[in-house]
């Protein structure tokens, strides 16, 4: 393989080793359809877009959502079950106990293999009926 330097000239170089940090495991199929279901929503994906830029305290992120509290609350539970997000708290220098948010770093491989690799180890529930 070659490439091109600075310079303009060609060296023959190694393939480049292509590492994809941070990659979200997918233990099984049951978490597969946890992360899927996590990421399904629209004020949770604004909510990864925000974080992905900076932590953010919950009274924030509800004022930047237009969102109450206790369902901006509910939104956060399902991103932190499936471990893309993190919270913990502060004492601001006010004395306020204050919660922040921080995205997870992640990357998701997404693809036949890893779909038909999680399905053995889904859990189906039956239906009362």
């Amino acid at each position: 393989m070659y490439s091109i330097g600075s310079n303009n000239l060609l060296f023959k170089t190694k393939p480049p080793v292509i590492k994809l940090l941070h990659m979200k495991d997918i233990k099984n199929g049951d978490h597969l359809l946890l992360t899927l279901e996590a990421l399904s929503n629209p004020y949770r994906l604004k909510i990864i877009a925000i974080l992905h830029h900076d932590r953010q305290y919950v009274s924030q992120l509800a004022r930047d959502l237009g969102i109450s509290r206790p369902l901006l609350y509910l939104h956060l539970k399902k991103l932190e079950e499936a471990e893309l997000i993190t919270g913990h708290h502060e004492i601001s220098e006010d004395g306020k106990a204050m919660k922040f948010y921080e995205l997870s770093p992640f990357s998701i491989r997404l693809d036949a293999p890893v779909i038909a690799e999680a399905v053995e180890s889904l859990t189906i529930k039956k239906r009362k009926e």
